[in-house]
């Protein structure tokens, strides 16, 4: 039986999905509310949130992600980074997950993936579990009611986390699978309730389809003035380096929090929500994202909470330290109504330097924000993975590598170009330690890195003098209204500065170390970065 609202040219059928049992079209949020809780898929929390488990899957499973190696994609995939999947496999999969899911109820959501309608992907998610495809709602953007009637997806994504692939007979590496298939505009996910599959799965696609447009894919969050959509920032960062939390800035309108594109015309969210962590959440640091998990319909993954109270325990990692939410943009107040910003006139890239190294803040050339980009250095510290007792240096290329189809270079030129072309200025921003490695130096105060940014993004911090940083070339300033003038020279917050030197070379040897891999395939000036 065929429920909701849904494009007559246009159904299940039409694609060859046949023998399901009823099919639910473009629920809205209550709706899948009220059949996630019915169908025993998760609690109604507090304010009408919804509380669930994602399994024995509490993130990604990227070493289950495939490419299907068709011909139309064999020369522009980064193969070392993306594992390929033959097509007779994938047809084998695809045929086998059909059969499965006959009879079986499923939710099919027509989406956009893009704020600006010239470049946005038309997107169907067909999900098994009506979580999902609320989830999907929030994450996605949202289509008016009658543009339903004239909806045709180009790509149909299908979530079926009670199918186990079978990797003899699909080509697979385990029972869970994450199958794209470009040429027939396809991906399967199978094995995994883990909603974040359906989103990355997305960027990814948009990672693929938008630089052959000779359109930006960022792995970044997005902010500008009030008022003013060409004081537009972005900010690049991989996990724990603040890229969430230094964009929702009270004073600026949040344009998103997570993945955007930089075309001819500007900056545009590719999503319609947030998928914020709630690990140690606070009303007091963060009240906006704290708020949300108290209201109607947010998505509230792998919380545990009292059974009686329905209170939310923020500290609690018994199931997971990556205990997330996921909810509309407009939850948040300062957030942009049509996810548009200009061309930004600042870049910001965030790391977390447990080294003790890095300066607070730095300016970039063209060729060292390249660098700097393709490097997308951070630290794990201990404690944030089992086993890791010292910083561990992690170069994730592009700030986001899991998600990137293309060789790193194409991203790097991409937001060289965009940066000459739109005269951006470029920061690089040290949110780790200061004082010497971790252990024994302390985290870089917020107060400061706030205080930087603000200098950074209304134009003060460009008048101010610089030096030469001796280790990486780029320029540091020397003096900052508000900032401890010792902590812009991290080596003078050494207590031992032979100590410091010995780190520095360390790092610097680290960096050139990973950076070795993509000098077959970048200009002389980027090389030259490279070095200092």
């Amino acid at each position: 039986m065929i429920i909701g609202r849904v494009n007559p040219a246009n159904r299940l059928e039409d694609q060859g999905i046949i023998g399901l049992g009823n099919v639910y079209y473009n629920l809205i949020e209550p709706a899948l509310v009220e059949a996630a809780v019915k169908r025993g898929e998760g609690t109604l929390g507090k304010g009408g949130a919804f509380y669930c488990s994602t399994g024995k899957h509490t993130g990604r499973s990227p070493k289950d992600k495939f490419v299907v190696r068709t011909p139309e994609v064999e020369e522009t995939i980064w193969w070392e980074n993306n594992t390929p999947m033959a097509p007779a496999a994938f047809d084998q999969l695809h045929a086998d997950m059909l059969a499965h899911m006959a009879g079986r109820d499923f939710y099919v959501s027509d989406l956009y993936a893009g704020a600006d309608p010239e470049h946005r992907l038309d997107v169907r998610v067909v999900t098994e579990m009506a979580w999902h495809a609320l989830f999907s709602r929030h994450l996605l953007r949202r289509p008016g009611r009658a543009e339903l009637d004239g909806f045709f997806p180009e790509f149909t994504i299908i979530n079926c986390p009670s199918f186990k692939a079978d990797p003899a007979r699909h080509g697979c590496r385990t029972e869970t699978v994450i199958a794209l298939n470009f040429q027939k505009k396809l991906i399967l996910i199978g094995n995994t309730a883990y909603a974040g599959e359906i989103k990355k799965s997305v960027f990814t696609l948009l990672n693929y389809i938008l630089p052959g447009k000779g359109i930006m894919a960022m792995h970044c969050s997005a902010n500008h003035a009030i008022g003013d959509t060409g004081d537009t920032a972005i900010f690049f960062g991989l996990s724990g380096t603040g890229k969430t939390t230094l964009s929702a800035d009270s004073s600026r309108v949040l344009i998103g929090d997570d993945e955007h594109g930089w075309s001819d015309k500007g900056t545009f969210n590719f999503e319609g929500g947030c998928y914020a962590k709630t690990i140690n959440l606070s009303a007091e640091a963060e009240p906006e994202i704290y708020a949300t998990t108290s209201k109607f319909a947010t998505v509230v993954e792998n919380m545990v909470f009292d059974a009686e109270t329905l209170d939310l325990d923020f500290a609690d990692t018994s199931l997971t330290e990556n205990t997330r939410c996921a909810y509309p943009l407009p939850y948040i107040s300062n957030a942009s109504e049509s996810s548009l910003g200009g061309h930004p006139r600042n870049v910001i890239m965030l790391t977390c330097d447990a080294y003790g190294v890095l300066p607070p803040i730095s300016r970039l050339t063209p060729a060292q924000a390249m660098y700097h980009f393709l490097s997308g250095f951070t630290a794990k510290t201990p404690g944030t993975e089992v086993g890791v007792v010292e910083p561990i240096p992690t170069f994730s290329t592009c700030f986001g590598a899991p998600f990137m189809p293309r060789r790193p270079e194409v991203y790097g030129n991409l937001l060289r170009k965009k940066i000459a072309n739109h005269g951006s200025t470029c920061w690089l921003v040290n949110t780790g330690w200061t004082g010497g490695a971790y252990g024994i130096g302390k985290r870089m105060p917020i107060k400061a890195t706030r205080a930087l940014l603000t200098a950074a993004l209304d134009g003060s911090l460009n008048d101010a003098t610089f030096r030469k940083d001796s280790n990486f070339g780029f320029e540091v300033p020397v003096t900052v209204p508000g900032v401890d003038t010792t902590l812009l020279d991290p080596r003078a917050t050494w207590a031992d500065t032979a100590a410091y030197d010995a780190q520095a070379r360390k790092l610097v040897e680290m960096f050139a170390k990973n950076f070795a891999q993509y000098l077959p395939f970048i200009d002389d000036d980027v090389k030259a970065a490279a070095i200092g």
